[in-house]
């Protein structure tokens, strides 16, 4: 399977398409968190709902009133002995 590549495109803050999309670890009307090519991401607001999902392409369209956008860094995989 070909890497997918992560683009984020904001439209005021009304709408966020990102493709690169993993999974969606966790999503309700306040927060949508989402594992992605470039880490995991979270996106903040109010009314948040998911419009478009298609995990087979990596896109994912949020609608709502986005307050914040915040990529962590990806937790390291840990050894036997750790």
């Amino acid at each position: 399977m070909e890497e997918l590549l992560g683009r984020l495109t904001m439209e005021g803050r009304k709408k966020l398409t990102l493709t690169g999309t993993k999974e969606v670890v966790r999503f309700d009307e306040e927060l949508v968190e989402l594992n992605t090519s470039l880490g995991p991401l979270m996106i903040e607001g109010t009314g948040l709902r998911l419009k478009c999902l298609s995990l087979d392409t990596g896109t994912v369209v949020v609608e709502g009133e986005i307050s914040g956008l915040r990529y962590d860094e990806p937790k390291q995989k840990r050894g036997l002995w750790r």
